[in-house]
């Protein structure tokens, strides 16, 4: 069969909620503080859409008691537009993450470890746009931070390298990135062990890599690996869950394992309807794989059928061309 022109693109990043709740001098501190608990349980959990609005409070909250640019609004912003990015709606997260940094700049100086965790998530966020080039030097901003205050090897630092390997990926610049994924990885089983769920996402990415240079078993072992780890870690329903699944289903159309690839592909976009909503960039993606899917075997209705709703989603979200 043709190759299937998809690669391991859902979900492909990683991002981060603030450390800490922040001050509680005060009775509503007191009860942003406890959304913000709540918020981040939900979030850890893959529930995107039950956090947004805990989010959302927590930080009127905040605003309320100390004013829109004070340094206890920083971290409150970049959870919310976290949890607004990990919905797709990325240009609602863009100016939550820059008042976030041009907080944390002002009040803690550019090289505090809070600035690199922002930079990281916008940085991102322009990756997932295909802004490669603002993308590229706030991920190596923040890596460069990390590595100061920290040093090398220390976990913080994994975000970055895994956002800047993904944005190099994207552009199809594997030699460049596969180092990346391999010093994240590295980093996390030394500190966590074999099997923390935070390595899922540089073990899918390696994969990708993989895949590319047609590495299969060596993906294939990955991308197993990486969906056992995230099963155990939170359950069978989860939008990691998908992705692993969609990741697997674009390695067996690869090797024309056809069967296998599109109940694969239908699991993922089960779970992503459940989890995300029925208009997700990431469900795009896996909508947009499975019609590949279907072209390459002359299924030209079906193919036609799950392109349009991929376009459909893309051009409700503005998430850039499929």
């Amino acid at each position: 069969m043709k190759a299937l022109k998809a690669s391991i693109c859902v979900a492909v990043t990683a991002l981060a909620l603030s450390l800490s709740l922040g001050a509680r001098s005060y009775e509503r501190e007191d009860e942003a503080s406890t959304l913000s608990r709540q918020m981040k349980e939900l979030y850890r959990t893959g529930k995107y859409r039950e956090a947004l609005p805990l989010a959302q409070k927590s930080l009127a909250l905040r605003e309320k008691e100390f004013g829109r640019d004070d340094a206890n609004l920083a971290m409150p912003l970049n959870d919310l537009g976290t949890i607004l990015y990990n919905l797709g709606q990325y240009a609602d997260a863009e100016p939550l993450y820059k008042r976030s940094l041009a907080i944390e700049e002002k009040t803690l100086g550019p090289d505090d470890a809070e600035v690199a965790t922002v930079l990281n998530n916008l940085g991102d966020l322009y990756r997932a746009e295909q802004r490669y080039a603002e993308a590229e030097p706030l991920l190596e901003r923040s890596i460069a931070i990390r590595e100061k205050t920290l040093g090398p090897d220390d976990p913080s630092i994994v975000q970055a390298l895994n956002n800047l390997g993904a944005a190099y990926s994207s552009q199809g610049r594997y030699d460049q990135a596969e180092p990346l994924f391999k010093r994240g990885l590295a980093i996390l089983e030394k500190a966590h062990g074999p099997d923390d769920p935070e390595a899922t996402v540089l073990m899918s990415n390696l994969a990708d890599a993989d895949i590319h240079l047609h590495r299969y078993a060596d993906a294939e072992r990955l991308l197993k690996r990486s969906m056992a780890v995230t099963e155990k870690a939170f359950g069978p329903d989860h939008p990691d869950v998908a992705q692993a699944l969609n990741n697997l289903a674009v390695l067996y159309a690869r090797q024309g394992r056809n069967a296998d690839a599109e109940q694969f592909f239908k699991r993922s976009v089960a779970i992503f309807e459940r989890t995300l909503g029925p208009n997700h960039p990431d469900l795009a993606d896996v909508l947009k794989n499975l019609a590949g899917l279907y072209q390459d075997q002359g299924r030209y209705a079906e193919a036609e059928q799950f392109f349009k709703r991929s376009m459909a989603i893309r051009g409700k979200t503005g998430s850039g061309p499929i």
